[in-house]
């Protein structure tokens, strides 16, 4: 009874939608890249694991109603954007950095545990400090919450297959690039990858901070 009180048609429909908004190319994804190209599987792993704990963050704060908050404030929308946005920049000019000063021989190294700490850091902060995930939340989950339902339990619910499926593409994602481990640590193929993951980002950063709410 509770099995098929939760697998609804909204709900099916909610992980549609949701599946079909991960799979567009966005910054996780750049960042995710990055993590691999730099660091290897592992990084690109963890740093996927960190995005999607930022949004479950978000998607806590908008079932407790604390996005509300955020949204309802212009200064404090535009401080957590300018935030995001200028974290997204200046991940993406180090990206283009590395790719302009990196040695010709330099290969893809093993990551450390410090490493690993700052991958997930990277993907939690990119996610944690784009607003715009707090908007999502806000306007999606109830068109899918029902009248009969606890909405805490029902919002819970729906953010955490959102999660879910963005875990799974993140860390699928993470396991293409590493199986082509051997072109990308060709010197010239990872240089020409950190430039346009560098640019991405930037680009990323700066649509962030025209958008409104």
């Amino acid at each position: 009874m509770l099995l098929g009180t939760w697998l609804d048609q909204q709900l099916v429909a909610f992980a549609v939608v949701a599946g079909v908004l991960t799979v567009i190319p966005g910054a996780d994804m750049a960042l995710v890249a990055q993590s691999v190209l730099s660091r290897g599987r592992r990084a690109g792993y963890v740093t996927s694991v960190g995005a999607c704990t930022g949004l479950w963050v978000h998607a806590m704060a908008s079932a407790l109603g604390l996005s509300a908050i955020l949204m309802t404030s212009a200064e404090l929308f535009s401080a957590v954007k300018a935030a995001g946005a200028l974290y997204l920049v200046v991940l993406g000019v180090l990206s283009l950095r590395r790719a302009l000063t990196s040695t010709p021989g330099a290969l893809v190294a093993t990551a450390t545990s410090q490493d690993t700490r700052r991958a997930f850091v990277r993907g939690f902060l990119s996610n944690v400090l784009n607003p715009k995930v707090a908007l999502f939340y806000l306007t999606l989950l109830p068109q899918f919450v029902r009248p009969e339902d606890n909405v805490l339990a029902r919002s819970l619910v729906l953010a955490g297959v959102h999660v879910v499926i963005g875990l799974i593409w993140l860390v699928s994602y993470a396991y293409f690039f590493s199986r082509v481990s051997d072109v990308l640590r060709r010197p010239r193929m990872r240089r020409a990858l950190e430039g346009v993951t560098g640019a991405l980002l930037i680009g990323f950063g700066g649509r962030l901070a025209c958008e409104r709410r």
